[in-house]
């Protein structure tokens, strides 16, 4: 077949493809000058600079090879010289580019197939830039498609302008999709990906169920209710936090519906899910003892250096069994929803372990500062937990405890301090034993106790803790299937740090260390307070 044969055919393939693929017309005109150009390079050597040019509007075919004009020619595929240039363009210099027309090719088979191939892969990246752009400001959204095929369990959904997968993890427990299937996902990433689908869908993310109620509660649409926190173990058991703008909307009611009829369209879709619409609330305590409901709760603990909260929970009616819940799912989902860690204890393991506490302070104090028992328990049921408070402790508060006069007060105030700066004396020879250098107490942060936790872990210089991540210091938890938790220490195990100060004593060791400067560590605090001004 000739390729100049019938024009107008070429543009009838352009129109025809761009209106099937929603691409382009040009992107599909400059993908058959790329073919065909290549086609000509095979008939004219792999070296020639051919170029195609194809008319938009009358379908012409022209084909052209293009030369370097040069002083000396080292390629005759490409090159020309200055002489032989000017004698078809005397105006010619180094450096131009001459352009010889070049006749029409007759297309052989193999010729045919390689421009056929080189224009499905034109058409197909544009098809896939163009999906790409029109989805990439779409994630956050829920979208409705129809299941193309399956895919080692994996489904390739077909959007109408796109093609998306849900993976066999972001699908409910046995979810199962055949051909032809309608579902509703929701957009969770959309990425350039070189092969395979780009625009990846999930009916496990916790978004998916708040856009899920904000599509059915019209009060969350306009703004009324808002969603504040949701935590799910898909397929099994929800919660959801939820707080309303207006005094006079209930937000749980709202939710809820006319007999249940708002949240049964959800807990539909996601295929009988149990939700718990929970209200909201700024004060921590009252937030969790919403979020284990239905156990009854007697006292909130709050740490909150650590965003740990203790509560505790009557020992009748199997509240203890109820606030944890099956294989501890409701105390799972309420951490997830609150952000906290929670541990619950029943009121007599609290009694059992308050009254181990005052027995342990006591011995303490017993031991550290050579009293007898009386004075060790008072000392314990005023609230002293450790040596170190009683030696910073205003000396009229200590004085003011009923049996002691300041006399006293100063006597235990001086043994504490005493024993404090004996410790410090066995923990600075114990640092130097390790090898750990005079430099890293330096460090903002770091305290004498952490200095020996270092050396018994080979951190030895500021540049050591420098390379230290997070976890190497705090620990970390791992989740096996089955939501099994296993807990690996960290270098600071037992001291109580918290992931933020230890993030910010290795940040400060950096610095220290000549890796980073202040100037650095200032930007992501005023990139967050950037964040925080936004409005939402």
């Amino acid at each position: 077949m000739a390729v100049s044969a019938n024009r107008l055919e070429l543009l009838q393939i352009a129109d025809a493809v761009a209106r099937e693929k929603s691409i382009d017309r040009g992107i599909v005109i400059a993908a058959m000058e790329d073919a065909i150009a290549k086609a000509a390079r095979a008939r004219y050597g792999s070296e020639t600079d051919v170029h195609a040019e194809i008319d938009p509007k009358k379908g012409e075919l022209r084909l052209s090879r293009h030369m370097l004009v040069v002083d000396k020619v080292e390629n005759h595929s490409n090159q020309i010289s200055l002489i032989d240039a000017q004698r078809a363009n005397p105006g010619a210099q180094v450096g131009d580019t001459i352009a010889d027309t070049l006749p029409p090719l007759e297309y052989g088979r193999i010729a045919a197939q390689s421009a056929k191939q080189v224009i499905v892969q034109k058409v197909r990246e544009a098809e896939r830039d163009r999906q790409y752009q029109e989805f990439k400001d779409r994630i956050g959204d829920i979208v409705n498609g129809v299941v193309k095929r399956v895919e080692y369990g994996s489904v390739i959904v077909d959007l109408g302008r796109g093609e998306a997968i849900i993976r066999r993890d972001e699908m409910l427990p046995r979810e199962v999709f055949r051909n032809g299937d309608r579902v509703r996902a929701y957009i969770f990433d959309v990425r350039r990906e070189t092969r395979g689908p780009q625009i990846f869908l999930s009916r496990t993310h916790p978004q998916f169920m708040a856009k899920l109620f904000a599509q059915e509660v019209p009060e969350i649409y306009d703004g009324i209710v808002e969603i504040k926190a949701v935590a799910r173990d898909p397929g099994s058991r929800a919660k959801i936090g939820v707080i309303s703008r207006d005094s006079s909307v209930d937000p749980v009611g709202a939710c809820v519906g006319m007999r249940g009829s708002r949240v049964q369209a959800v807990v539909n879709e996601l295929q009988g899910e149990k939700i718990d619409i929970i209200p909201w609330s700024p004060d921590i305590a009252t937030f969790v003892v919403n979020a284990l409901a239905p156990a009854e709760v007697s006292k909130v603990v709050i740490d909150e250096d650590r965003e740990r909260i203790e509560v505790v929970v009557p020992d009748t009616n199997n509240q203890l069994s109820l606030a944890i819940g099956r294989r501890g799912q409701n105390v799972r989902l309420a951490s997830q929803l609150t952000g906290w860690d929670i541990d619950i204890l029943t009121e007599q393991e609290e009694s059992e372990r308050r009254q181990a506490d005052f027995e342990n302070s006591t011995r303490v104090f017993m031991e550290s500062l050579n009293v007898d028992e009386v004075v060790g328990q008072l000392l314990a049921s005023e609230g002293f937990t450790s040596v170190e408070e009683l030696a910073m402790v205003d000396l009229k508060e200590l004085a003011g405890i009923e049996g002691f006069d300041e006399e006293t007060a100063q006597e235990l105030q001086s043994r504490a301090r005493e024993y404090l700066d004996q410790q410090e004396a066995e923990i600075e020879a114990r640092r130097k034993e390790l090898g750990v250098e005079d430099a890293v107490k330096d460090v903002p942060g770091v305290t004498s106790k952490m200095l020996v936790k270092f050396g018994e872990n080979d951190i030895k210089t500021v540049e050591d803790l420098a390379g230290c991540a997070t976890d190497d210091l705090v620990g970390w938890t791992e989740r096996k299937e089955g939501g099994e938790q296993t807990k690996f220490a960290g270098a600071l195990d037992g001291l109580g740090i918290s992931r933020d100060d230890a993030e910010a004593m290795i940040m400060q060791a950096r610095v220290k260390a000549g890796w980073i400067t202040e100037a650095d560590l200032a930007k992501p605090a005023e990139e967050a307070d950037a964040a925080e001004d936004q409005p939402a």
